[in-house]
């Protein structure tokens, strides 16, 4: 049965610590409540994005992004009559609270529901060299280095499965054979796994052109074969349809702190003196969905990155950001190598 106490949080809490109950809670939904534990609102994972899109940081208080009036549902309504309304409305969770508002219990249709299965392919780019990460890739493609107790490739391909993907193509280059003598044909995990060879390094998208012309007219999840993540797949895919994006980019939150004093001056007038000041910014996360019509694009001859190649479509079509607030780890370097290997006992548990 689902602990719902765990996701209760206090509206001084900060973003930050929402964050971490939403990932350990597992639903998309955190409870705000007073000290007399009454409902004060609901902050979901869509709330999240959105602050984060608008400015907002991990010091914000949940107040300042809380769902002040959230649809709830009497103690002593039944559960038939609860589920009905949550479809009725097209919503996944309601709080149900007694006459004087105290949160009493969460309903929440995610508890019912089976896991969905898509069909859209999932594109994983795992061909780099990795070449920050010798000497361990010297002899071994960095996807196939061990995280935990197996490669991190593996890890990737197990949290799409776990979102209900099953088709998937991987883009090889360097080492390429031991990947396709690891994963075969995907057969060992209930999947389909294709291969797609660049005799040259292609970029981050121009390996896209040489998918089959026999893709479903659907969109695609391509992904970096080096990231380790919590991202919400499902959650991804619905953000891009029900935006009508033809693109959409995962960003993350990137601070960057001056170590020196930062000096404003016109001429050679001191305007302004800021010490040691942080900067915010939201960068890459190497996670991307993309509308059919656009790989069609990609003619898989020309070296062509994911980033030229979305700042091109700009001013034509509609490319979205989807802030990740979930964990990830870019493994580029040793240390974050060390570190990966450190996060997947924990946080990639089952």
């Amino acid at each position: 049965m689902f602990d719902w106490e765990k996701i209760v949080i206090k509206s001084n809490d900060s973003l930050e610590h929402a964050i971490k109950v939403l990932q350990r809670g597992g639903c998309r939904i955190t409870l705000v409540v007073d000290g007399h534990k009454k409902l004060l609102g609901t902050v979901t994972d869509g709330d999240i994005r959105r602050a984060l899109l608008s400015g907002k940081n991990m010091i914000n208080r949940i107040s300042d992004v809380m769902n002040k009036s959230p649809v709830t549902a009497k103690k002593i309504d039944s559960r038939e009559h609860i589920i009905s309304l949550m479809k009725d409305m097209s919503i996944l969770h309601i709080p149900i609270i007694d006459d004087a508002g105290v949160l009493c219990g969460l309903e929440t249709l995610m508890l019912f529901h089976e896991k969905t299965s898509y069909d859209n392919p999932v594109f994983l780019m795992a061909g780099g060299t990795g070449k920050r990460l010798r000497p361990l890739t010297k002899n071994t493609p960095k996807p196939l280095l061990e995280v935990g107790k197996k490669p991190l490739l593996e890890t990737i391909i197990e949290q799409f499965i776990d979102h209900g993907f099953h088709d998937f193509y991987i883009s090889t280059h360097f080492k390429s054979e031991l990947i396709r003598n690891y994963f075969k044909d995907g057969n060992q995990h209930g999947v389909s796994i294709r291969y797609i060879h660049e005799d040259t390094p292609l970029g981050t998208a121009g390996s896209l052109g040489l998918l089959p012309d026999t893709l479903p007219d659907l969109p695609i999840i391509m992904m970096n074969g080096d990231l380790l993540t919590k991202v919400d797949f499902n959650h991804l895919l619905d953000f891009h349809e029900s935006n009508h994006a033809d693109a959409t980019m995962c960003i993350r939150e990137y601070d960057f702190q001056v170590p020196y004093g930062v000096v404003t001056i016109d001429g050679y007038s001191v305007k302004e003196i800021k010490e040691k000041p942080i900067y915010n910014f939201f960068v890459n996360a190497g996670i991307y969905v993309l509308n059919k019509n656009l790989i069609h694009k990609v003619d898989g001859e020309s070296y062509l990155d994911i980033t030229d190649f979305l700042e091109k479509e700009l001013d034509n079509r509609n490319v979205n950001a989807f802030p990740i607030h979930e964990y990830w780890l870019d493994i580029g370097q040793i240390e974050e190598y060390e570190k990966a290997n450190q996060d997947v006992i924990t946080i990639f548990k089952k």
